[in-house]
C-alpha cells in the first residue's frame, strides 16, 4: 500500500494556510508550483511547512478534515511543534 500525506502550505508572508492530502507529495508539489491548483495560484501558496505520512489514505483524509476544522491558532501550534522556523520542506519531496 502506498503512503499518503497530509500537508500544509503557506505563502511568503505566512498569512494563508492551505491544508491538503495526496498520495504523491512530489507530484502534488509540482502541481502547486505550476499553478494547477486554483487556490494556490490565487494566494501564491507554495511553501511546504508541515507534513504527516500515513499508510492508509482514509486515515490521511480523516486527518486532513480534522486539521481543516481547526482554528488558525491551533494549526500554527501544530506547525510550530515540528517546524518552528517555518522552513520550506519541499526540497525533500520534489
Amino acid at each position: 500500500m502506498e503512503s499518503s500525506y497530509v500537508y500544509i502550505l503557506t505563502n511568503k508572508l505566512h498569512t494563508v494556510l492551505y491544508v491538503g492530502v495526496t498520495t504523491s507529495l512530489s507530484r502534488r508539489m509540482k502541481e502547486h508550483a505550476a499553478g494547477q491548483s486554483a487556490f494556490t495560484r490565487r494566494y501564491n501558496v507554495h511553501k511546504l511547512i508541515y507534513v504527516e505520512e500515513y499508510r492508509n489514505v482514509r486515515d490521511a483524509i480523516a486527518r486532513e478534515k480534522q486539521i481543516k476544522s481547526w482554528s488558525r491558532k491551533r494549526k500554527i501550534g501544530l506547525i510550530d511543534s515540528q517546524n518552528s522556523l517555518w522552513k520550506d520542506l519541499s526540497d525533500g519531496f520534489v
